[in-house]
């Protein structure tokens, strides 16, 4: 576990590169801590690896004013915890994560932000899956994956995306290279 906290900032920042995001976007990310120990989601959630991933996350998000956006287990629906700053206007539900109810990263995330609030879905620019959270249902339409030079995290299997805005028009539109 004391490479999470460097690997987590090395990911954060060829996210940021790759998907060319800016300040104020929103990166979702959900996180099996039982997957990077090396058991089946769900069954053994760690909160010493949640803290070094987060850490590692929120350091360079922050740097580039990026917002965080955590994704509770499905003990929650896959609710989100995130900033008010990030969701504003948003209908927040009243519920704080744990461990058993929520997953030791969103968890994490509640006691370390700022200002945190739970809402029940978010439309992020970008996305980390670490373990198969299934995060897709929190990500702009279009999603499109991204390879990383990293594809796990301890043992769970890494999955990063970007969205990008939807092309319609046919084979003779003609598309805006900044909105890809």
């Amino acid at each position: 576990m004391d490479n999470l906290y460097e690997i987590s900032k090395k990911v954060a920042g060829e996210l940021i590169e790759k998907a060319k995001l800016k300040k104020g976007q929103i990166v979702v990310i959900g996180c099996s801590t039982s997957e990077v120990v090396g058991d089946p989601i769900g069954t053994n959630s760690n909160p010493q690896a949640a803290e070094e991933l987060f850490r590692g996350f929120k350091e360079v998000f922050d740097l580039h004013g990026i917002y965080m956006a955590a994704q509770c287990c499905e003990h929650l629906n896959r609710a989100i915890v995130t900033v008010k700053e990030a969701v504003p206007g948003k209908d927040i539900v009243n519920v704080i994560p744990q461990s058993k109810a929520g997953g030791s990263f969103a968890t994490l995330a509640y006691q370390e932000f700022t200002n945190p609030v739970v809402v029940e879905d978010i439309k992020a620019d970008a996305g980390l899956d670490i373990g198969g959270t299934l995060i897709g249902m929190h990500l702009k339409k279009v999603a499109v994956p991204l390879k990383l030079s990293i594809n796990h995290i301890g043992n769970a299997f890494l999955i990063a995306a970007r969205t990008r805005s939807k092309f319609i028009g046919g084979e003779r539109a003609i598309y805006d290279e900044r909105l890809m």
